[in-house]
């Protein structure tokens, strides 16, 4: 009796992988090969790089702009995360306990599909001090104009607020399809006990969410830092810094300023801070590990 070897696959495996690898390590190994060069060097695009060591580090320990752009975004990471996700989970829940209408989710997405520079514009026409719709309306029950972008206290909440609209549809499907996978008779048990529905979501919804909930978390928080385009179309960081995210002041270092070294040390030490940050929102939500056997 003749036994055959089992035929190996890695090998084809490999040249299956062989595009995405090469597409990986010339769009991202390679630009981040050189972000870390760059980051150590004095290049301004005007000359040829310099190796400097850690001295772009050292200015940036030191400069209060870029503390200040981290507070600034790490406020906006709490208001968006916050909103959009707990806006996400009710829309989520509804519709997984009353309506699973094909129509109502294409509804949801629409907004995350319109380009981030679109509905910045949009917006702040709408929230426009002198001309916009929402002030127009305030107007008409008495109310005074609100600088949404041109007042400190308003403009960092107005912009989470745009963003927390344009998302929450995207966010709130890929926590119902987490909601899919919990078995139905769990609830069906726990309506027979007696259970209401917060109870049900309380115990039921939420501990078997959990790794959905820990991607969808870590998503957002890093999609937060890198809060760009909205900035940019309707505050330009104003006023008064109050909306110059981290990702804005890297912008204007580069491109504005042309201190690219600098720019790039910026940018290394955000993508070190977002690795940290994930690794123990993953730790901490457990994220490997769910309560559904």
């Amino acid at each position: 009796m003749s036994s055959t070897k089992p035929r190996d696959d890695r090998r084809a495996a490999w040249w299956f992988l062989l595009p995405v690898l090469v597409g990986f390590a010339v769009f991202y190994g390679y630009p981040a090969a050189r972000g870390v060069w760059y980051s150590v060097t004095d290049y301004n695009m005007l000359n040829t790089a310099s190796y400097v060591g850690t001295e772009n580090y050292t200015k940036l320990f030191a400069d209060a702009k870029f503390w200040n752009s981290m507070l600034v975004t790490a406020w906006y990471v709490v208001l968006n995360i916050g909103s959009q996700t707990l806006l996400a989970l009710g829309v989520a829940s509804l519709m997984h306990r009353l309506t699973r209408s094909v129509v109502l989710r294409a509804t949801l997405l629409l907004p995350w599909l319109v380009p981030n520079v679109t509905i910045g514009l949009l917006w702040m026409w709408l929230l426009d001090t002198n001309l916009g719709f929402v002030n127009q309306l305030l107007h008409t029950f008495g109310l005074g104009p609100v600088g949404f972008f041109t007042d400190e206290t308003w403009a960092m909440p107005t912009v989470a607020g745009i963003n927390t609209w344009a998302y929450t549809g995207y966010t709130a499907l890929l926590l119902y399809a987490g909601m899919l996978q919990i078995p139905q008779y769990l609830y069906e048990g726990a309506a027979i006990d007696g259970a209401g529905e917060w109870r049900m979501f309380r115990g039921i919804t939420l501990p078997l969410l959990r790794p959905v909930l820990a991607l969808v978390l870590v998503v957002s928080m890093i999609g937060s830092f890198q809060i760009f385009d909205t900035i940019a179309v309707t505050t330009k960081g104003g006023p008064v810094s109050a909306t110059q995210v981290i990702y804005y002041f890297i912008y204007q270092q580069a491109f504005k300023y042309f201190h690219l070294g600098y720019a790039a040390a910026a940018a290394i030490c955000l993508a070190l801070i977002l690795g940290v940050l994930t690794a123990i929102q993953m730790r901490m939500l457990r994220a490997s590990r769910s309560d559904l056997a």
